[in-house]
């Protein structure tokens, strides 16, 4: 075999193992079940699947328990603290610690087990430490170091509890309709964020404290865990358990690697959730200190934000597939909805401005979570989404501190700024990365495929 005849026989055959892959996937996934009906249009089709609907009706309930739970716990911490917002850093840093150090292990761990038993343990583990924070908060026994110790064991279990519960969803509803279902339970996280925190701040003046708001979150469990419960096993796309072995961890991350269409958007989303959370941050320097506008101006600026993001998840779900065209986009047009921003001569045209970048920011969520989950085969489904997660919450401690540091000493306009053009630079990185790394993996490819004729000569 000459060596130009041996590279086109490579190519070919790396072509045709990728068309082959989504129809491998797809008969691995559906084996066991009962056949899908051909999907139809609309915003809401995924919730024609029984199994799915109970599990978004438990994650709404138990979405606004966990908004409400995250309200009373900064109050918490502030009164405990007499106001400390270096004490408010580290609860939040603790949360988001473990997840950082120990999310690929939880995808692991996703892959290894059945993953509605492991979603009800770990739903269960939350419930019952909001229930012990509640008591503790209503007995006034409660301490800041209690509030450490229940934000650090929040990230433990949710290493394992993120990565299950986005993997699980293709299970219930199908390759088919996994766009929407993504982009739906983006919409009902999305609503509970605008309604959790002002239901918290109303309950905690009407019951007299934060302790209810906790055992109040405990009781909210009960949903998300009764709807696993009620689930029809039948109608579960469930793949076999990955076998313990050594070198897993590894397996996963050369998997990704080796693949564009999962190393470009877990890239891409990077460096979007990097600069995503100290936009977030930067709302209330840019209502305070530059347009000085009091708390309430605050709130409602957050909400118009998170409104911008529930319709961009509501769009999100009319798509039947994410495209990269559109994760790019999604990209480059949050990165410039924040330079616009920065640079709004007045409240009312900020506000304006937070609606598109809200959009935005939840289309590059939603059309990067659809496609990782489309691309991955079963069996890495999990180790795979623990490494979206880790990367979408990793950015954030990244982030958040040097914006902050631009804005302290150059103000929050160029902060603003400069979030946007570092997103765009983002973009184009994770672009060039993509594209290096496909020519890496291709030449190998082809290299290993040239080598064996010759040895065998």
């Amino acid at each position: 075999m000459t060596r130009p005849q041996a590279v086109d026989d490579a190519r070919v055959a790396v072509r045709e193992a990728r068309e082959s892959e989504p129809q491998e996937v797809q008969a691995e996934e559906t084996r066991g079940a009962e056949p899908l009906s051909r999907s139809r249009g609309g915003m809401f089709r995924s919730l024609r699947n029984y199994n799915y609907r109970l599990f978004v009706s438990g994650s709404v309930v138990s979405n606004v328990g966990t908004w409400m739970q995250r309200t009373a716990q900064d109050w918490l911490v502030l009164e405990l603290t007499h106001g400390s917002s270096a004490a408010l850093g580290v609860t939040t840093a603790l949360q988001f610690l473990p997840v950082v150090l120990f999310g690929l292990w939880g995808g692991m761990l996703a892959d290894r087990y059945p993953k509605r038993p492991l979603l009800m343990a770990a739903q269960s583990l939350l419930g019952l430490l909001a229930l012990a924070m509640g008591l503790l908060t209503i007995t006034g026994y409660a301490q800041t170091w209690h509030v450490y110790v229940m934000a650090f064991m929040l990230g433990l279990v949710s290493c394992v509890e993120v990565p299950t519960r986005q993997s699980f969803v293709v299970e219930m509803v199908g390759r088919r309709d996994l766009a929407n279902a993504i982009a739906l339970n983006s919409s009902t996280f999305n609503l509970a964020r605008v309604v959790g925190p002002a239901l918290a701040g109303v309950l905690i003046y009407a019951l007299g404290g934060t302790g209810p708001i906790f055992l109040l979150n405990a009781v909210s469990f009960a949903a998300v865990i009764s709807g696993l419960l009620l689930m029809r096993t039948s109608e579960l796309r469930t793949p076999e358990p990955v076998a313990r072995a050594k070198g897993q961890l590894r397996e996963g991350l050369r998997y990704v690697w080796q693949r564009p269409e999962l190393l470009m958007p877990i890239l891409l989303v990077a460096f979007v959730a990097m600069f995503a959370t100290s936009f977030s941050m930067s709302i209330a320097l840019m209502a305070k200190q530059v347009f000085g506008q009091d708390a309430s101006s605050f709130g409602v600026a957050s909400s118009v934000f998170a409104v911008g993001a529930l319709g961009g998840a509501l769009l999100a779900a009319r798509r039947a597939r994410p495209t990269r065209r559109l994760l790019i986009a999604g990209g480059v047009v949050f990165g410039l909805a924040q330079i616009a921003a920065g640079l709004a001569p007045a409240y009312l045209a900020f506000l304006l401005l937070l609606v598109p970048a809200g959009m935005a920011m939840i289309t590059t969520n939603t059309a990067a979570n659809s496609s990782v989950q489309l691309a991955a085969s079963p069996e890495m489904r999990g180790r795979v989404m623990g490494i979206y997660v880790l990367v979408f919450t990793g950015g954030a401690p990244i982030g958040a501190p040097l914006i902050g540091w631009i804005g302290e000493f150059a103000g929050p306009r160029l902060g603003v700024v400069i979030c946007g053009v570092m997103c765009l630079v983002g973009v184009g990185l994770a672009i060039l990365l993509t594209r290096f790394a496909a020519g890496r993996t291709h030449g190998a490819v082809v290299r290993g495929v040239v080598a064996a004729p010759g040895g065998a000569r």
